[in-house]
């Protein structure tokens, strides 16, 4: 079993950052690849950014290249994702997501496909304001 936990969502004015965190149990961290999620209200789940479990590649959604940065410390089994000029359209629950079965190790274009990681986290809000 592998828990995720995120932290560092919160109320941020446009143009401005925040750091959000997903600390991850499990011995094996440093081989999972890991993603990032969101969902705003109405709103499909849509990827926002990955991270290999080789730590060699990253991967993001289009909507967010240039402004969001992931990264990952596996000495804190810890992943990140920081957000910089941020938009009221970043408003959503961001969810981390684990792939801890190798999965996403055949398919680098995989990343943004939910149903390829087999753990998740509960989620942080983050509300952009305007």
């Amino acid at each position: 079993q592998v828990q995720l936990v995120e932290s560092g969502g919160g109320l941020v004015q446009a143009g401005g950052s925040l750091r959000l965190s997903c600390a991850a149990s499990g011995r094996t961290f440093s081989s999972y690849a890991m993603g990032w999620f969101r969902q705003a209200p109405g709103k499909e789940r849509e990827f926002v950014a990955g991270f290999s479990g080789s730590g060699a590649n990253t991967y993001y959604a289009d909507s967010v290249k240039g402004r969001f940065t992931i990264s990952r410390d596996n000495a804190k089994n810890t992943v990140y994702l920081h957000m910089n000029s941020v938009t009221p359209e970043d408003t959503a629950v961001y969810y981390c997501a684990a792939d801890t079965k190798g999965a996403l190790s055949y398919c680098s274009s995989c990343y943004a496909n939910p149903y390829e990681y087999d753990y998740w986290g509960q989620g942080t809000q983050v509300t952009v304001s305007s």
